[in-house]
């Protein structure tokens, strides 16, 4: 990555976030905010390459695009912006927090205490560092807004004809009932069983992906029975 920075132009920072040349600090963080939201990836067309690109870009015009303007002296001085990194999490880390470690670009590594219910392209500060939030799929759990979405494994028969499973969450174990409907559109909502809200968002919900579970390799016993009973036959 390192390499990619020093590679970073100003206009090409400004064509990552779609920023205007002569864009003030306001209007690029607009810009940033939106770009992230376009280049996530877990929006159609989004990716980890492209985030991480989204993210220099705002390096590059946030700490060091003053520099680049020229016959318009500040009107006062102002301190130098807090370098940007990315801190990646799980989903898991994500809905419940709790303390990461994360090693800058120096090579300092911090302990980071994260509150519940993190989303992608929050901020949050370490040391003098502020960190913006990755929130990377983990084991067929990922998170998309507010939602948690996991992917899970079941029984033919069940989703052919309802039943109940028991499903091991981020949240603990839960009991769910799959209905015929569900079991035909391969998919059961969990409601409040997603990131908790925070900061103005709303409480998120659990989305369950089925998955037909491949049927087990035929047993010794089970083949030999083939076998004896195609023989009766004959």
């Amino acid at each position: 990555m390192a390499g990619g920075e020093s590679a970073m132009t100003f206009r090409r920072a400004r064509e990552v976030l779609g920023a205007a040349p002569l864009a003030d600090q306001a209007e690029v963080r607009r810009a940033f905010h939106a770009a992230v939201k376009r280049v996530h990836p877990d929006r159609p067309g989004g990716s980890a390459e492209a985030f991480r690109e989204v993210v220099q870009a705002y390096d590059r015009l946030r700490v060091q695009g003053s520099t680049e303007r020229v016959n318009m002296p500040p009107a006062t001085t102002q301190p130098r912006a807090a370098p940007m990194g990315v801190l990646e999490i799980s989903p898991l880390l994500a809905a419940t927090g709790g303390a990461t470690d994360h090693v800058l670009r120096d090579g300092r590594r911090l302990r980071v205490t994260l509150p519940p219910g993190l989303r992608a392209g929050e901020t949050v500060a370490a040391g003098d560092v502020e960190l913006k939030v990755f929130v990377r799929g983990d084991r067929g759990l990922i998170v998309r807004g507010d939602d948690l979405w996991l992917t899970i494994e079941v029984e033919p028969e069940v989703m052919a004809q309802g039943g109940r499973i028991a499903v091991d969450t981020p949240l603990g174990r839960r009991i769910v009932w799959i209905t015929q409907k569900a079991g035909a559109r391969r998919l059961v909502r969990l409601p409040g069983q997603g990131l908790p809200a925070r900061a103005g968002r709303r409480q998120g919900h659990m989305f369950l992906r089925l998955s037909p579970k491949a049927e087990a390799t035929d047993s010794a016993a089970r083949n030999l029975l083939r076998r004896f009973a195609a023989a009766w036959a004959a």
